[in-house]
């Protein structure tokens, strides 16, 4: 069962968990179970996606129920409109707050088949704005340094780009904890040894949009999973704590 994070005539959001795939894709063939298939089974209606969330990525996902709600929407996102914000885990310590500037390609198709040299795109802009909400130094040595050290950030991305985030983060030398195509195996083994933790720790955790039948401001909020949320317990990361902590422009 799917949680329903909102619902009105118009629009429906859930709160998806991470391993679950928006809609189908050719790069995870073997997957029977999607986003769109099950919400429109549990709430018995067609549902349009808004937007995706990568597999691993959990939190807010919206769709629409009617083609004019979906184009209206599908416009803010398309020219950048709706804020966003994520919670991540990386490794390293970030500077306290930053923007990352760096324009990012297409590197896959709609069906998640990787692009050649002939079928990526040019270099589009990409900004992504970040604040460091915590961090931890561990006295363990899983890299080449005696300690280890990882943050908890909150990100802003003011693009839309295809996996933006992710490669964001590792443009800066700070990928995601449990990121298998952009961060580092030997951290991710560590967490999910460590921690039992194999996921992407990487969330969104809120949606600011205009409503499509009114304009007035939605906001759209979802929990962390709990095994994103017991993971931030186990560094002595209060969650409850450190939500309010984000920023709220």
């Amino acid at each position: 069962m799917l949680d329903i994070l909102y619902r009105d005539d118009f629009l429906v959001a859930i709160n998806k968990p991470a391993g679950l795939l928006v809609h189908r894709s050719n790069i995870d063939r073997h997957e029977t179970r999607f986003a769109v298939q099950l919400l429109r089974d549990q709430i018995g209606r067609r549902v349009h996606p808004l937007h995706r969330l990568d597999k691993g990525t959990s939190g807010v996902l919206l769709f629409a129920f009617d083609a004019a709600s979906a184009r209206e929407v599908g416009g803010q996102f398309q020219r950048d409109e709706v804020q966003k914000r994520y919670l991540a885990v990386v490794r390293g310590w970030p500077p306290e707050a930053g923007v990352i500037d760096h324009p990012l390609s297409r590197q896959f198709d709609d069906y998640g088949r990787k692009l050649g040299a002939e079928g990526a795109a040019e270099a589009l802009p990409a900004v992504t704005e970040y604040r460091r909400l915590a961090s931890i130094e561990l006295p363990e040595a899983v890299d080449r340094y005696p300690t280890s050290r990882y943050a908890l950030l909150e990100l802003a991305p003011r693009s839309g780009r295809q996996h933006q985030l992710r490669r964001h983060l590792k443009h800066i030398a700070h990928p995601i904890i449990g990121d298998a195509t952009w961060g580092k195996g030997v951290h991710n083994r560590y967490f999910q040894q460590r921690f039992g933790c194999g996921r992407l720790l990487l969330a969104c955790t809120r949606l600011e949009l205009r409503h499509p039948q009114d304009g007035r401001a939605l906001f759209i909020a979802a929990p962390l999973e709990t095994g994103f949320a017991s993971l931030i317990n186990a560094l002595g990361w209060n969650p409850e704590s450190l939500a309010g902590q984000e920023s709220g422009d």
